[in-house]
């Protein structure tokens, strides 16, 4: 595979971008060897610098539910490009993105657009503590919501894959105020109600962990963090950053069934785009200014682009509901052969390989994986002309833009890759 183009872009980046990417897992640390620097992407298909070809199972890191440069998308976006970028001034399209976002998620009553999942995340926790006067924040360990000060607490994701503890440049007080507990364990929420239920604001999660590799949650889980929430007046936040919007249309609320008090929404609601979300309750949302207390802003938040790209991409889930169907088809079929060594989690269309035993069910359990052989298996499928994300921690996507002709030859090679250890 000739990579010299990308080699030599990556040398001219190390010397003006810290590591040469803008985002610490591009840097492929977490598997050696140098990034692809791309090109174009089309449909299911990424194109480098170099003129290699690879199938696509990143897909931006989960946004590209529908395949690179889905034609609603783009014709929507060449449309606002005759009105202009930004105002700094409300618009319609603005309203319209809300309300489609209110219609999919029947917890969300009243909906603020952000910048970021990152924003969203540390709005929606700055939020929880101004309505319910209170100081701390129960997330869980390999959840990564963003890089917020009080958040970077074993979250997961990129930390995971450089191998970091936490980060440096957070003060104590802020990583003091956040509680970090072990995923899927009830028990030890329960204990930290009990011990400190009077000070706990709120319990933020990704009801489906995607930034330790996709990690479902145990059945019970998510409805006793709903139970214990209620009952010591605290907010549950879901982080559907990730999942809003690919697990269904209503997001992984919908699919197991829990109603949270706020909703952190980014990634598919911009089509590509930056852009994201945090909702919930009316009375919740209303004690955000300018008609509450908690101050937010964003010079930059409901830009007509993102906003136009966002509005046509719910709008085409809404019209085509089978592309769910599509998905789950493709994954199913994607995920139906486990290499020996390895075992496999997903959830709908998100999904990881673990080298391990497994099973995987926090991220004590993820950190067993072999990374060494993932790095092994990351390779040999690139050179192959499969692209999965450089890293043990992340989880791939598949979209509906896989053919049954890209499963089928992902499958093979992953089977070769197994067939040559």
């Amino acid at each position: 595979m000739n990579a010299s183009q990308s080699e030599a872009l990556f040398a001219r980046a190390k010397q003006s971008i810290p590591g040469g990417v803008n985002s610490p897992v591009r840097a492929f640390r977490g598997v050696g060897g140098t990034p692809c620097f791309i090109a174009k992407g089309e449909g299911s298909r990424l194109f480098d610098v170099d003129g290699n070809e690879y199938i696509d199972y990143i897909g931006s890191w989960g946004p590209l539910i529908t395949g690179h440069r889905p034609k609603p998308v783009i014709d929507a976006i060449r449309s606002v490009l005759e009105l202009g970028t930004s105002f700094g001034a409300p618009t319609g399209r603005e309203v319209e993105l809300a309300e489609l976002i209110i219609d999919a998620v029947p917890s969300i009553e009243m909906v603020r657009l952000v910048n970021s999942g990152t924003e969203a995340c540390m709005s929606a926790i700055r939020l929880a503590r101004g309505f319910t006067g209170r100081d701390l924040t129960i997330k869980f360990e390999g959840c990564y919501h963003g890089h917020v000060d009080s958040l970077l607490v074993k979250a997961g994701s990129g930390l995971a894959t450089l191998s970091l503890p936490d980060t440096a440049g957070v003060p104590k007080a802020f990583s003091d105020s956040t509680i970090a507990l072990p995923f899927n364990d009830l028990d030890r929420v329960e204990t930290a109600f009990r011990e400190r239920g009077d000070r706990i604001a709120s319990v933020i999660v990704e009801p489906v962990a995607g930034n330790m590799g996709c990690v479902p949650p145990e059945p019970g889980f998510l409805e006793g963090l709903r139970s214990l929430t209620q009952q010591y007046g605290a907010l549950l936040i879901l982080d559907e950053v990730m999942t809003g919007f690919r697990l269904s249309r209503g997001g992984a609320q919908q699919l197991y069934g829990i109603r949270p008090d706020l909703t952190t929404l980014g990634k598919i609601i911009g089509g590509g785009l930056p852009i994201a979300a945090y909702g919930g309750r009316a009375d919740i949302m209303n004690y955000v200014a300018p008609v509450g207390p908690v101050y937010q802003a964003g010079t930059l938040s409901g830009n007509p682009l993102a906003v136009t790209a966002g509005i046509a991409m719910l709008r085409y889930l809404e019209d085509h509901p089978e592309t769910y169907d599509a998905l789950e088809r493709n994954s199913a079929e994607l995920t139906s052969y486990v290499p020996p060594d390895a075992c496999l989690n997903r959830v709908g269309s998100m999904a990881t390989f673990f080298f391990q035993a497994g099973p995987v069910k926090n991220y004590e359990g993820a950190k067993r994986s072999d990374t060494g052989r993932f790095g092994r298996f990351f390779h040999y499928l690139l050179e192959r002309g499969v692209y999965f994300p450089p890293s043990q921690f992340e989880a791939a996507f598949i979209s509906a833009a896989h053919s049954p002709e890209d499963i089928a030859y992902t499958k093979r090679v992953i089977r070769d890759f197994a067939a040559s250890a």
